[in-house]
């Protein structure tokens, strides 16, 4: 007699499934198994064109049926349930008459866990195929797959092979093999590849028997055989910590995941193990726990248990089952909140009645509120099952870690009604937050390194004080990163790029994590803008409509760039008599460094890291030293939204040593920069010299605007001053000078103080407020020391120059005219509220645009006129990366920016940001 063994697993939502059908004999075939498995592998059998005459599986649990029943049965074929198949190791004579009675010439067995009688399997013309999930002859037996993972191999896969009487023993027909990743467990291996493709391998071998290639394919299982009993013994589910490396250990917990668990002694008490994964870094701080045969005691963080192999490294255990409850690692040793519990209602109760039905056709045991699910024997397959029918009944997605931790009824019902009611299962995340009342409302957000979704001193203890430019006062201390924090932030974003889940993780599941945070940042926009308005000093009305919003608008118009970066197909010679194919793929970069400037903290980094991630690197981001606050909480809601650790690391510190470190790094593939042209130059230098990194610098600018006399000028009055005083001066693309045209030019300049004279001045937190604080105090210097710099040169001070006479970091907005090619402030960005103003012979286009272009900068432009074609003209000769006709500061996430000669080279936003962040492999195919 033959028992044939499965084992579990889910086909994902959306599998495509086919085989390839062949020009052969169409066959009888009876299916014998159980399952989702079985059942797709019958729509692939009738697809073929084979007859499937049977379908033989279990009886009914309860009122549902096997999936693959309901099928047949709805084609209206033939289906036999049989709780046994012999009886006393005889097979039943009434069993052996109703499958004789389909008259098979094949037996298929794609999902069996019952005893099949001899009389059976040798029964066909064709015998029995059956599947397996090993590569035969390795890890033969029930827990093949458990087996494949604690051994640590690094290819797993199945076997479809000719049923004997010998378990698992027959000559194999076909394998197919997959690598086994780090990560890697029983689910994930069936999700993604034994399921999937051994139902269309089920498929392919009965067209390969039907053509008459089985026979020739028979070989048989000689060298290397295996024979892995069922790791249910407590003697199998220990470990020998002391001699064992972390990849060992990591293996044989992952191994055993889902039934049994590998166990411990911690602390004197037996413990089982859930949810390993190789923990990179440096050892974290935390409660040691005394594990029994080890002299390296294991750590309680964040992270959850950490333990050290013999080798020093590291793997975090997730879940703990301490005296036969299941508990977050992380909450280990802490005293539990008890979630209040909850009174059903009507409704809730009939709920709680199907799934104690559930249940109870699950475990075949009367269920009572204590009843625990693993306890009563439950597997893998079982809380699948569960999981499934939650859903249907309800439309709540759980996930398998749910039920480990609310095993017993009564706690999985209180775990069902409290997130049908919106409640959350996430462990809180949990760091020392800086805590404020201020714009009216409760604000929050942390002041530490961030890295691998852990905020965290830094390495050295030191510290950075953040000023509230609107009155000089202390906000709070930011962790000054070192470059050993850097190094640990470049490690964590290699292993999370190259090892990790974000690596592995498909482009539109990318997408929807970018949209979930971009839905985020939307809810707590009015939080990230009044920490943006005290941390930079800018406007709240501003800060919330464009350096928030715009923020928003980008994370989402990236995400639906996720799953659309494709390459192409190129038509090559071909090297005849053959042909050739060449294709291209656009793959990501790996790590990437981003330093961004403090004048827009938030968009800054939105604008670098959305295109970023969107192309499936990771990253390392340095924040402006003096407004590092948005980043830090960005940070944070980034770990909410669900973003892997690893994936994006915030490094808060100076430019010379943080920026520096980033720079210089190995690991760092790509740089993004924006700030001064100066800096931009050492950190190309520090890109060619460490290992030729990538990089892409949006530098200073000096951005001409030229103002025609036939524009209109009530148009030009206000986006003149737009394009200087927006967000106080401190803007990228701000006109760094403006050529009016000689015969408006005094009225132009008239108009331009008078509405300076209505601009309001003060809070930045006031909502009628029009012009902030500067954002420190040695940038305010340099404003002042460059409007006496222009004076003394000649230009005309018309109007401001000054700070203004109330604390904080306010500057006068200013006005310098006449200003003529030869001064310091014709050719330099003040960075400020200053307007630097001059004029232009009538008529002279090429004169001025020959002047507009008299620079090393090339990062905006502007020009106001009615007339087309000059406006066409103009705008084509004009040396910068974007110009605006009759408008200026008008951006858009789908428009690329960035600047031409001194102001850099590469862009931001737009599709062509997606090319900064991305390389081309061209492959050729020879057929």
């Amino acid at each position: 007699m033959m028992r044939l063994l499965g084992l579990y697993g889910v086909i994902p939502k959306g599998a495509r499934t086919f085989s390839t059908s062949r020009s052969c004999e169409k066959l009888r075939v009876a299916i014998i198994g159980q399952s989702t498995f079985a059942g797709e592998v019958y729509k692939l059998l009738r697809k073929d064109g084979h007859t499937v005459v049977g379908v033989f599986t279990v009886p009914d649990q309860g009122s549902r049926e096997d999936p693959v029943a309901t099928t047949a049965a709805a084609d209206g074929v033939p289906v036999f349930k049989f709780k046994s198949w012999r009886k006393k190791g005889v097979a039943l004579p009434e069993v052996l008459e109703k499958y004789n009675s389909v008259n098979a010439e094949l037996n298929v067995l794609p999902f069996c866990s019952q005893f099949i009688p001899m009389e059976v399997i040798n029964a066909p013309r064709h015998q029995s195929i059956c599947y397996h999930p090993s590569l035969l002859p390795r890890h033969r037996g029930a827990s093949s797959i458990n087996w494949t993972l604690m051994c640590g191999d690094k290819k797993a896969g199945f076997s479809i092979f000719w049923a004997d009487d010998g378990l698992d023993t027959g000559p194999i027909l076909s394998q197919k093999a997959c690598d086994v990743d780090p990560d890697d467990t029983v689910d994930t291996l069936y999700n993604k590849f034994m399921y999937p493709e051994g139902i269309k391998a089920m498929a392919d071998a009965v067209n390969r028997v039907s053509a008459g290639h089985g026979a020739a394919a028979r070989r048989s299982q000689r060298r290397g055989a295996t024979y892995d009993p069922f790791p249910t013994r407590r003697s199998w589910c220990g470990w020998s910590w002391n001699v064992s490396p972390a990849e060992e250990i990591h293996n044989f917990i992952r191994g055993l995941t889902s039934s049994p668990g590998a166990w411990i002694v911690m602390d004197g008490q037996e413990t089982k193990l859930y949810g390993s994964k190789r923990f990179s870094g440096a050892r974290p701080d935390g409660t040691e726990v005394a594990i029994e045969g080890c002299d390296r005691p294991g750590v309680i963080c964040s992270h959850g248990l950490i333990l050290t192999g013999s080798d020093g490294k590291m793997v975090s255990v997730a879940r703990l089952s301490v005296a036969g409850k299941m508990v977050q690692a992380a909450r280990y040793g802490q005293a539990e909140e008890a979630r209040e519990r909850l009174e059903l209602t009507a409704e809730e109760q009939a709920l709680s009645d199907a799934l104690r039905r559930t249940w109870a056709d699950i475990l075949k045991i009367e269920v009572a509120d204590e009843t625990d699910f693993f306890a009563a024997g439950a597997g893998s397959m079982d809380v699948v099952r569960l999981l499934e029918d939650v859903k249907q009944r309800s439309g709540i997605e759980l996930q398998n870690e749910d039920v480990f931790m609310a095993s017993k009824f009564d706690d999985f019902v209180q775990t069902v009604v409290f997130v049908s009611r919106g409640g959350s299962l996430k462990p809180e995340f949990t760091y020392d937050a800086i805590k404020m009342h201020v714009n009216n409302m409760d604000i929050s957000f942390p002041h530490q390194v961030f890295i691998n979704n852990e905020f965290s001193e830094s390495t050295t203890g030191r510290q950075i004080t953040s000023i509230n430019p609107a009155d000089e006062k202390p906000i709070c201390d930011v962790a000054r990163s070192s470059p050993a924090d850097v190094d640990r932030a470049v490690k964590a974003a290699h292993v999370a790029f190259t090892e990790g889940e974000w690596g592995k993780m498909n482009a539109r599941d990318r997408g929807a994590l970018m949209y979930k945070l971009a839905d985020l940042m939307d809810q707590h926009k009015e939080e990230l803008a009044t920490i943006e308005t005290i941390d930079s000093g800018a406007v709240y009305t501003l800060a919330l409509k464009t350096h928030v919003g715009m923020s928003i608008d980008t994370w989402r118009y990236f995400a639906g760039w996720c799953d659309k970066i494709q390459g192409k197909t190129i038509p090559i010679n071909n090297a005849r008599p053959n042909h050739n194919l060449t294709i291209t793929k656009r793959e990501p970069i790996g790590v990437c460094g981003l330093v961004t400037p403090w004048n827009y903290p938030l968009m800054m980094l939105s604008w670098k890291m959305a295109a970023c991630l969107a192309a499936g690197n990771t990253v390392v981001i340095k924040p402006a030293q003096v407004s590092p606050l948005t980043a830090l909480k960005f940070a944070e809601l980034a770990v909410h939204a669900g973003f892997p650790p690893g994936v994006i690391n915030v490094v808060p510190g100076s430019g010379g040593e943080c920026g520096q470190a980033i720079a210089d790094h190995p690991l760092v593939r790509k740089l993004g920069f924006t700030g001064s042209t100066e800096i931009g130059k050492v950190i190309m230098k520090s890109c060619a010299e460490s290992n030729l990194k990538k990089a892409s610098l949006e530098l200073g600018g000096k951005s001409p605007l030229v103002i025609f006399a036939d524009a209109d000028l009530d148009k030009a009055v206000r986006m003149g001053m737009s394009s200087v005083f927006f967000n106080k001066g401190e803007n990228c693309i701000a006109a760094g000078r403006l050529f009016v045209e000689e015969s408006i030019y005094d009225e132009y300049l008239r108009r331009i103080i008078e509405e300076i004279g209505k601009m309001t001045i003060g809070d930045p937190l006031d909502r009628s407020t029009q012009h902030g604080p500067q954002n420190h105090r040695a940038h305010l210097d340099k404003l002042l020391e460059y409007v006496q710099t222009g004076v003394a040169e000649g230009a005309r001070l018309v109007v401001g120059g000054k700070q203004v006479d109330r604390p904080g970091l306010y500057m006068e907005p200013t006005v310098l005219a006449d200003v003529e090619d030869h001064m310091f402030v014709a050719k330099e960005e003040s960075f400020g509220p200053i307007m630097v103003l001059s004029k232009f012979a009538e008529g002279d286009v090429e004169g001025v645009v020959r002047r507009a272009n008299d620079t090393e900068y090339g990062l905006a432009s502007g020009v106001f006129t009615r007339d087309i074609n000059k406006a066409l003209y103009v705008s084509d000769r004009l040396d910068a990366g974007t110009c605006f006709v009759n408008t200026y500061n008008k951006t858009d996430v789908a428009a690329p920016f960035g600047g031409f000669k001194q102001s850099g080279f590469g862009k931001d936003l737009g599709e062509e940001a997606l090319q900064e962040y991305l390389k081309t492999k061209t492959i050729t195919f020879e057929y």
